[in-house]
């Protein structure tokens, strides 16, 4: 009876094969102990929420610096469409600068009055009569008065409207904060230009002037000045004058750039005067010290003013501040005694003489 049993069932709860042999069921597999009670928890998840747990999610980007924000923000822009932005600017200065010479034109007669007043004041002072300038050749007077002469007025009237072409076509290449200086870019570019060309008109060229036409007379020759002559030697010397005092932009461009730096300029300062005092000298139309030094000394000023701005510019690099007040409170101070100066020389009707105590009436 037990061995009926034990043939009609096997241990594993099976019915016995139909060949009658023996049944050998397979070893058990050996479990790890808790795998069995994890996955059913993960089974009952599963069925609970009706979908497997989404996987965590990927960790943030680390924050991006200022500067990397900001060139992202920066334009894009291939060879060819530099080339083509740098010809749309060429030819937006010149439109401008076309408008400004036809508008010159009109008024072609006031402006040979006003630009030739320094060779008749001159020739008034040397006792030349009658104190005019000569036109040598049939064409003279037509080329300098109706097209040089406009020219040149244009070049100094659209002189802001060019400088904002150039901004315009390097802007896309500085960044945000650096576009903000738009303003006072053009402004001190062109404004500076400007008051070269009325320093050298006022100031360097009268004097110059009078001291070229006088040597002369000195030798019993008498001063005959062609339009040709007097118009290029203006041109000449109003343009160097007016470059040379581009001088603070050109410094305050390269400290922002890295290329120089205040402590290197002032390092070598004695240098760039030198260099100055050259330039000073060709500028100028005459070989005396007191004309030369009528342009050097201003060059110097302006040689410091740029590099005052380059300090400025690496102070706000390295996150300092400027101390304004007790510096506007000293330059008030030297500008109402330079003021009190001159209203006591203009008062009294003084002037400055060669020997002590160098002032007299």
């Amino acid at each position: 009876m037990d061995e009926e049993k034990q043939g009609a069932s096997s241990p594993n709860g099976e019915a016995p094969s139909e060949s009658g042999g023996d049944y050998h069921s397979p070893p058990p597999v050996a479990q790890i102990p808790g795998s069995t009670e994890k996955a059913a928890e993960q089974t009952a998840v599963v069925v609970q929420t009706g979908s497997a747990r989404p996987p965590a999610p990927p960790p943030p980007p680390p924050p991006k610096s200022p500067e990397e924000q900001e060139e992202e923000g920066m334009l894009r822009m291939s060879f060819m469409e530099h080339l083509e932005e740098l010809r749309s600017r060429i030819i937006k200065a010149l439109l401008g600068l076309v408008v400004a010479f036809v508008l010159c034109v009109g008024f072609a007669d006031r402006l040979w009055t006003i630009i030739s007043d320094p060779a008749v004041d001159a020739l008034k002072r040397l006792n030349v009569n009658p104190p005019e300038l000569v036109q040598i050749t049939a064409q003279e007077g037509f080329m300098v008065i109706w097209f040089e002469l406009p020219l040149l007025c244009a070049v100094f009237l659209a002189s802001p409207w060019v400088v904002y072409q150039v901004w315009a076509f390097i802007s896309p290449g500085l960044y945000k904060r650096e576009r903000r200086w738009a303003l006072p870019f053009i402004l001190t570019t062109a404004g500076l230009f400007i008051v070269g060309g009325l320093f050298a008109y006022f100031l360097a060229f009268r004097y110059g002037l009078t001291f070229l036409l006088g040597i002369g007379m000195m030798n019993h020759v008498r001063p005959m000045v062609s339009i040709t002559e007097y118009f290029d030697l203006f041109v000449n010397v109003t343009l160097g004058v007016g470059l040379v005092f581009e001088m603070p932009v050109v410094i305050f461009l390269l400290t922002l750039l890295r290329l120089a730096s205040p402590r290197f300029l002032l390092r070598h300062s004695r240098y760039a005067i030198l260099a100055i005092v050259i330039i000073a000298a060709v500028v100028t139309p005459t070989p005396d010290a007191f004309n030369m030094m009528l342009v050097a000394v201003p060059m110097c000023m302006l040689y410091f003013v740029g590099v005052f701005l380059g300090y400025l510019v690496v102070m706000r690099r390295e996150g300092k501040k400027f101390p304004w007040k007790p510096v506007l409170r000293i330059a008030i101070i030297v500008l109402l005694v330079a003021a009190a100066i001159v209203f006591v020389f203009h008062y009294y009707h003084l002037h400055v003489i060669k020997k002590w105590p160098y002032v007299s009436r």
